[in-house]
């Protein structure tokens, strides 16, 4: 082989695995790890309404879910009517073009709050199927043509502020925080039939009383065992997602959890809302570890700010999303090493990209700053819509679900 033709060869093998590198599915609420990361190089950083945009689509309502890709199709969950009708949507990711909507029945008149439209719950997809939660309408699946394979009822949720929890997958199971409201309960469903496999309580209240968990289940694992983290009110607590046995928990959280619990360096941190109590908890042990493994915990009367959104672990740092701004606490003492004002409403999850920390307020406005215990702002992408939903990244693309639009940013 001549020079020339070597350093050809070498040159395409360089672009496609740079090209491989940076693809990746976003096939759940929080991306591949659930833990709002992602390996992808290269992404945009910057854009506006008519910079960086490869396309924008119409939506029909107004939502709050998180699209989900898996190669070159992207699901959504989309209420028609205010609830009557909810369905999944799948769209082309090279242009946006629905591909696909199937609906089923829901109530018009099953409370919500107005922030919280139905169909709240982001899909998650195996790449073989989408599985939704549909609150009183039940969890159903679909094949990624759109063919229904199964349909599971799950009972009525009442709740005043509605339900927000999204559903993982675990082996041949899909696991949701089911609730809240007089019916809560985590329940794990055989992902091919629908069929229950377990169900464990969770903790109920009235529909009308400001109690609840909206955390969506985490999975890690720990000494060779896999855990099932769920925030509820007044406990982090561990499951075994295989079978739904309680394996420990930890008190601390106060009545109202909206986050989802994130794990790093052996720590799992779980953060209550609406100024509630925050904690970090050693992960292992047996039964209640409140005691021996809990590294700290937000002091009694403290007013914490808001927290919806989810973090970020990194480097021995917590990287937090609160109403309205970002926060940077220590790991292991729960120091607070600095808050920073940014944005409006902020609902919605951080997403870390390349040391680089991202969340949209409720303006649709994205915001960028430095992963680092020293706040530095790199800058703000306005769309000037309004969104509760969260950054989904996929194959060199930021996707973003606000209540006019879906939106593709792109180089």
């Amino acid at each position: 082989m001549s020079r020339s033709r070597l350093i050809l060869a070498l040159l395409v093998l360089v672009s496609l695995g740079s090209s491989f590198a940076r693809a990746e599915n976003w096939p759940a609420w929080r991306g591949p790890r659930a833990d709002g990361t992602t390996s992808e190089k290269d992404l945009p950083l910057k854009w506006s309404a008519t910079e960086n945009i490869k396309w924008k689509v119409p939506l029909p309502a107004p939502g709050n879910s998180t699209p989900i890709v898996w190669e070159n199709k992207i699901f959504l969950t989309q209420a028609l009517e205010k609830g009557a009708r909810r369905t999944v949507m799948c769209l082309a990711r090279s242009d946006g073009r629905t591909l696909w909507t199937k609906e089923i029945p829901g109530r018009a008149d099953e409370p919500t709050h107005n922030t919280n439209p139905q169909s709240a719950s982001s899909p998650v997809t195996d790449g073989q199927a989408v599985y939704a939660w549909q609150g009183s309408s039940g969890v159903v699946a679909y094949d990624l043509d759109g063919k229904e394979l199964w349909k599971r009822d799950l009972g009525t949720f009442t709740h005043i502020w509605g339900y927000g929890s999204s559903p993982i997958l675990y082996g041949d199971l899909l696991i949701l925080n089911c609730g809240p409201g007089e019916r809560a309960f985590v329940v794990a469903l055989n992902r091919k039939t629908g069929e229950q496999v377990w169900q464990m309580a969770g903790v109920t209240g009235k529909a009308e009383q400001f109690l609840g968990s909206w955390s969506s289940p985490y999975l890690t694992r720990h000494q060779d065992r896999d855990l099932l983290l769920i925030g509820q009110p007044h406990a982090l607590v561990a499951y075994d997602p295989a079978k739904g046995t309680e394996l420990w928990r930890c008190r601390g959280l106060t009545d109202l959890v909206y986050s989802t619990t994130i794990v790093g360096e052996g720590v799992a941190v779980s953060m209550s809302g609406y100024h509630g109590r925050a904690m970090a908890v050693k992960l292992g042990g047996e039964g209640d570890v409140t005691d021996s493994h809990r590294l700290w915990l937000t002091p009694e009367g403290t007013k914490e700010q808001q927290r919806i959104g989810s973090g970020v672990i990194l480097d021995g740092h917590i990287y937090m999303v609160n109403e309205p701004g970002v926060e940077c606490i220590k790991l292991t003492t729960g120091e607070s090493l600095w808050k920073q004002r940014l944005g409006t409403r902020n609902w919605t999850s951080l997403v870390l990209v390349e040391g680089k920390l991202m969340f949209l307020d409720g303006q649709g406005n994205t915001h960028l700053f430095a992963a680092k215990p020293v706040f530095e702002e790199l800058g703000e992408n306005k769309l000037n819509e309004t969104t509760n939903g969260s950054l989904a990244i996929s194959n060199g693309n930021v996707f973003i679900r606000t209540y006019q639009h879906l939106w593709c940013v792109g180089k």
